[in-house]
């Protein structure tokens, strides 16, 4: 399914903006216009990094916050084509910031569109949903609200309910899409529109109404030379007709998808293309051409994902797509070779040899599928590897460069815990036992911040430190950070009242929200950590904080005092070491 933002693609009005520029017969305060044209309306997303790296730096020289925020937008626009996605949430939250701090309402709404696709494309729909209705809030609460950019958001809140399998949410939300599309005489949103609900009614087996609505799309979608929407919207129609069993109608709608996919770079649609010609091939019984489009899905499925394979794996797949292609050669040379010094047998014996052979085809394919299989779990056990030490993005850049940028996050919330008279019991227990009585708790800890998305950090000694807002940015860390604290107590209370031997103490828990520098230490055993002065005040509030208690911060206070599911006891200003005296308060569920 394709969403959109307000700012969609025309080819043809980008190759006459280009030959305007390269001119120059222009005035010099038309040249930002002409350039977030350019990048706006490109459908080539490598032109589009360029235009848009050149707007950035032009804004900046004539100080355009406005054209600034454009510059980077487009450019995350370009990497979320290329699919890669990380470098596309990079520059998306760089423009949101450019909103927020000159407070861009509009612009906020928009950039909060394109998040949301990112967080969709990522399977992260719980925050792409969540982008997405504030995005209509936003516009909603605009005066000069802009009827394309309040359908864009429906039209794409539509879809990721389309990804949920919430047929009906989607059809409303297209619905209302649709209707502010068509009043405002929008054509490219209102193909769009059509698409999806295309899909819809694919998925819903209504053929004939998804037959009609995806060939308006693509129509409308090839004048304007927008060929990301027309590739998903020709898979789409290759589906229909696998499912109406015209599979050379199936195939045709595929190659041309795969080929307008190869000539403009959209590796997502590649991948897609490979899978679905092998899947088409295999239904047809042509096992060499499905096999040799697998592999080929194989490659372009982990590009996707912005993670390049394992070097020694990628090598033993290709050793063994070879030996199984020599396997494959070697059995149509022997049959070539029987049928030779057979031609004196009868035309039975010939037909049954050729059947042999293509048995043997089949058989060597179905082989060659599960040794692929079994090297891509080989793979996901690796990646799930460097994924437990580090977060899947830090992960993805660390093998994608060798190394990992440090980055700054405006707004994140850090947990620490610490165990009251931990040393003391540790005293009595042997090695074996304190390691347990660790683990213990330490475990049901990562499946808490696991269910609350937050992110592990380290332990050291009995001391346990989380955060939310990173490594992906998050408007609600405060209170998912809250939750995971008052849920991590009730734990502790619960397993003291069972009198268990590893679980006799208690626990102080404390939250500070603030800004933090988060990177990867060491060359050898690499380690995830964050610094700042919002991480030595999380710490302070648990030091300062009371066994069996979450205490935080003011500026996790101000968060969250509106929030109706929790109760505040306010502590006044306490002396934390190193710190002076800081608000602090004690945070519990409403009963």
């Amino acid at each position: 399914m394709y969403s959109t933002n307000s700012y969609t693609q025309n080819q043809k009005e980008s190759d006459s903006l280009k030959k305007i520029l390269r001119t120059n017969s222009y005035e010099r305060k038309d040249k930002l216009k002409n350039l977030r044209w350019i990048s706006q309306e490109e459908t080539n997303p490598d032109e589009i990094l360029i235009f848009s790296k050149e707007l950035i730096e032009s804004a900046k020289e004539m100080d355009s916050v406005d054209y600034v925020f454009s510059g980077y937008q487009q450019m995350g626009n370009a990497y979320r084509l290329k699919s890669e996605l990380t470098k596309a949430l990079e520059n998306y939250f760089t423009a949101a910031e450019i909103a927020e701090d000159n407070n861009l309402l509009n612009q906020q709404a928009t950039i909060k569109i394109s998040i949301a696709d990112a967080y969709s494309i990522m399977g992260d729909s719980k925050n792409a949903v969540s982008y997405y209705r504030n995005s209509i809030a936003l516009l909603k609460q605009d005066v000069e609200m802009d009827s394309i950019d309040l359908a864009s958001a429906q039209l794409n809140l539509g879809d990721e309910y389309y990804n949920q399998k919430k047929l009906d949410s989607a059809l409303y939300y297209f619905e209302e899409s649709g209707r502010l599309f068509k009043l405002v005489d929008y054509e490219i949103g209102a193909a769009y529109n059509l698409g999806n609900v295309g899909l819809v009614y694919a998925e819903k087996d209504e053929n004939e109404k998804a037959q009609e609505n995806l060939y308006k799309a693509i129509s409308i979608l090839e004048e304007y030379e927008d060929y990301y929407p027309i590739c998903v919207y020709l898979d789409a129609m290759s589906d229909v007709y696998l499912d109406k069993k015209q599979d050379a109608k199936a195939l045709r709608f595929a190659q041309r998808s795969l080929a307008l996919a190869k000539k403009y770079g959209l590796k997502e649609q590649i991948g897609d293309g490979y899978l679905k010609l092998s899947t088409i091939y295999q239904q047809e019984k042509l096992y060499e051409n499905s096999l040799d489009f697998f592999k080929k899905h194989i490659t372009y499925r982990d590009s996707v994902k912005n993670s390049d394979a394992s070097k020694e794996l990628e090598l033993k797949l290709q050793e063994k797509e070879l030996e199984k292609e020599k396997e494959i050669e070697v059995a149509k040379k022997q049959n070539e070779l029987d049928l030779e010094t057979e031609k004196g047998k009868t035309q039975k014996i010939i037909s049954y040899a050729i059947g042999i052979a293509l048995f043997l085809i089949g058989l060597f394919a179905v082989s060659l599928f599960r040794n692929n299989k079994i090297i891509a779990k080989e793979k996901e056990r690796s990646d799930g590897l460097l994924k437990n030490i580090l977060p899947e993005e830090t992960a993805n850049e660390l093998k994608e460069k060798g190394s990992v940028t440090s980055k700054k996050y405006k707004s994140t919330s850090v947990l620490f815990t610490d165990f009251k008279g931990f040393t003391q019991f540790s005293e009595g227990l042997s090695p074996e036992e304190l390691v347990k009585s660790i683990d213990f708790y330490f475990s049901k800890f990562d499946e808490i911040i696991d269910k609350h998305n937050l992110e592990k950090i380290k332990t050291i000694g009995d001391a346990y430190m989380c955060a939310g807002g990173l490594p992906y940015p998050t408007e609600d860390h405060a209170y998912k950070s809250v939750l995971a604290a008052l849920e991590i107590a009730d734990f502790v209370k619960k397993a003291m009242s069972n009198a268990d031997k590893n679980a006799s103490f208690d626990i102080r828990i404390g939250i500070n929200t603030g800004s933090v520098v988060a990177g990867v230490v060491g060359t050898k055993k690499f380690a995830y950590d964050i610094w700042g002065d919002a991480v030595n005040i999380a710490s302070r509030m648990e030091s300062s904080g009371e066994p069996g208690k979450v205490n935080i911060s003011e500026s996790t206070y101000n968060l969250l005092k509106d929030n109706k599911e929790f109760v505040f006891e306010s502590r006044g200003a306490i002396e934390a070491k190193g710190k002076g005296k800081i608000k602090m308060y004690f945070v519990d569920r409403a009963s």
